[in-house]
C-alpha cells in the first residue's frame, strides 16, 4: 500500500514537473495534484528534491529494465542491439515530448539527477559491452569501444528530428560494422557483350 502511495506522489511530481519545472514546483503543488495535504506527501518523500530524484530513478530503472529484456531476448544480435539503444532513446524522447521541463530528468549534468543519469548510461554501456563480448566485434574494435560508439550514436540521435525513424537504420549499420558481419558486397554487373 505504501508503494502505491509513493507511486501516486511520483506521478503527481511528474505532473507538476511537466507544468512548472523543477525549480518552480513546490510541495504544495505536488499535494494539490494528489488532492491531499502537504503533510501527507511528506510521509513518502523528504521534500521535492527527494520526490524528483525518486521519479528520475523510477523512470531510468524502467528504461533499464527494457534494455535488459532486449539484451537477454532470444533474438539476433542486431535486434538485441536495437532494443538496448531504443530503451535509452525512447526515455529521452518521451520526456522531451511530454514537456521541456521533463527533459531535465534525463540531463546528466543536472544537480539532482546527474548521478542517476550517469549510472543509467554506465549500466547501458555494460549491457552493450556484454553483447559485443558474446557476439564478437569487427577486427580492431574492442567490445567496450563498440559499446561507447553505440552510446554516442544514441546520444546524438536524441536531438535529431525523426530520431525514432533513424534508430533502425543506424543500429543496423552499427551492427553490420561493429559485429563484423558487414553489409553484403555489391553485385558487380557483367559488362555487356560478355558471356559467362
Amino acid at each position: 500500500m505504501a508503494a502505491d502511495r509513493l507511486d501516486e506522489v511520483l506521478d503527481a511530481a511528474y505532473d507538476c514537473l511537466t507544468r512548472y519545472g523543477v525549480r518552480r514546483t513546490t510541495m504544495d503543488d505536488i499535494a494539490t495534484s494528489m488532492g491531499v495535504s502537504r503533510s501527507a506527501v511528506y510521509q513518502y518523500v523528504r521534500g521535492k528534491d527527494d520526490a524528483f530524484r525518486r521519479l528520475a530513478g523510477r523512470l531510468h530503472e524502467q528504461a533499464l529494465l527494457r534494455a535488459r529484456e532486449a539484451a537477454s531476448a532470444d533474438a539476433p544480435a542486431e535486434e538485441r542491439l536495437h532494443g538496448i539503444l531504443a530503451a535509452k532513446l525512447d526515455l529521452v524522447l518521451r520526456l522531451s515530448q511530454d514537456s521541456p521541463h521533463a527533459a531535465e530528468l534525463a540531463d546528466g549534468r543536472a544537480r539532482l539527477f546527474g548521478g542517476i543519469c550517469t549510472s543509467f548510461t554506465t549500466d547501458l554501456r555494460d549491457l552493450l559491452t556484454a553483447l559485443f563480448d558474446e557476439e564478437g566485434t569487427a577486427d580492431g574494435v574492442e567490445p567496450p569501444q563498440a559499446a561507447d560508439i553505440c552510446v554516442a550514436l544514441v546520444v546524438g540521435l536524441e536531438s535529431v528530428p525523426g530520431a525514432r525513424d533513424l534508430l533502425g537504420p543506424a543500429s543496423a549499420a552499427l551492427a553490420a560494422g561493429l559485429l563484423g558481419t558487414g553489409p553484403p558486397q555489391p553485385h558487380t554487373p557483367t559488362p555487356q557483350g560478355t558471356h559467362r
